[in-house]
């Protein structure tokens, strides 16, 4: 069984920073891609980083310059460095791993709420 767990989120004012990490743990042969992901209320689910296991990084638009995504292979954790927090960040943070266990799969964590006051 593989399991993703989020940590580090929390209420921040604008122009503040939060740091969240999740650690894949498990029956694990090797992790992939990982990403954050991020649903406000009465909205979609959207991408909001990803990076490759060689740490080739993507980002949305809307965070490119404040967030970075990092990554640590031996522990099988992703980070999300985020800066210059805006009210419109806020929403609960999952993330997400292509996990190779016996065959891959895809595994969420249980998201972690990010609010931003303005």
């Amino acid at each position: 069984q593989v399991r993703l767990v989020e940590s580090g989120g929390g209420l921040v004012q604008a122009g503040g920073v939060l740091r969240l990490s999740c650690a894949a743990s498990g029956n694990i042969f090797r992790v992939n891609g990982m990403g954050w992901y991020r649903q406000a209320p009465g909205k979609q689910r959207e991408l909001v980083a990803t990076i490759t296991r060689g740490a080739v990084t993507n980002y949305a638009d809307s965070v490119k310059g404040r967030f970075t995504i990092s990554r640590d292979n031996v522990k099988n954790t992703v980070y999300l460095q985020m800066n210059s927090l805006k009210p419109e960040d806020t929403a609960v943070y999952y993330c997400a791993a292509e996990v190779v266990s016996g065959t891959a799969g895809d595994y969420w964590g249980q998201g972690t709420q990010v609010t931003v006051s303005s």
